[in-house]
């Protein structure tokens, strides 16, 4: 359906090209065929000319100079008006090419124009059968739906994008939680060891409290038995 409306499209272009192609066949007609009569015209004239000079040098044939002069004159007109109907011929000729070009171009048109007009049909087909009012809404409509889709898929690209950016992004911040998870791991192991080990000084140092004050308690009974023995002595 999108390649078949496609090609309407191009057919209505073709159309168009056509008529415009048919116009200008019309109006390159329209100049040559007065392009001719004006030559046509021009040429009549130049024969009423000819014979209005051949009659006046008959009238005319005073003197050899002004039969001179005129003759002068006649031919330099006659050579004025040959390069003027050169000129004219060559415009003709290059214009007859142009028609020509035209003509064929104008042809393949109308072929073309022929091949498409199965989807002319189809066109007008749906056209009856739907809500649609002529074949330019349609064309609207499908021109409608193409940007539509066009913009649906440049959001849903941009969408992807974004999540992927999200996904890049979370994983990043999940590389980094673990690291720093795998850290304090470390420091907690290390901390425990740390924590083990001042348990062991501890229980050491109190080992050594308990026999440090054990002495203590020797050396108070000691001097107290010190005391005594040189009270009794003193006594």
């Amino acid at each position: 359906e999108e390649d078949s409306t496609n090609s309407f499209i191009c057919l209505l272009k073709k159309m168009k090209e056509v008529r415009l192609m048919e116009k200008v066949v019309e109006q390159k007609e329209e100049a040559f065929t007065e392009r001719m009569e004006a030559l046509a015209e021009q040429w009549r004239d130049l024969h009423a000319r000819r014979a209005q000079l051949k009659a006046h040098v008959v009238r005319s044939g005073s003197t050899v100079k002004e039969n001179e002069r005129l003759r002068t004159q006649a031919l330099k007109k006659a050579k004025e008006e040959k390069e003027q109907n050169t000129k004219r011929e060559s415009e003709l000729l290059g214009a007859k090419r142009e028609l020509e070009a035209l003509t064929k171009q104008h042809q393949k048109l109308s072929k073309k124009l022929l091949k498409y007009s199965l989807f002319k049909r189809y066109l007008e087909n749906v056209v009856e059968n739907s809500q649609f009012r002529d074949i330019e809404d349609v064309i609207s409509f499908y021109k409608a739906l193409v940007r539509t889709r066009k913009d649906l898929a440049q959001s849903q690209w941009g969408h992807r994008q974004l999540t992927e950016q999200a996904t890049v992004l979370l994983r990043q911040l999940r590389a980094e939680r673990e690291a720093e998870m795998l850290q304090c791991r470390k420091e907690l192991v290390q901390l425990g060891e740390s924590l083990g080990r001042a348990q062991s000084d501890m229980a050491q140092w109190e080992g050594r409290c308990a026999e440090l004050q054990n002495r203590a308690a020797r050396k108070a009974m000691e001097l107290k038995s010190l005391n005594m023995a040189i009270h009794s002595l003193f006594q």
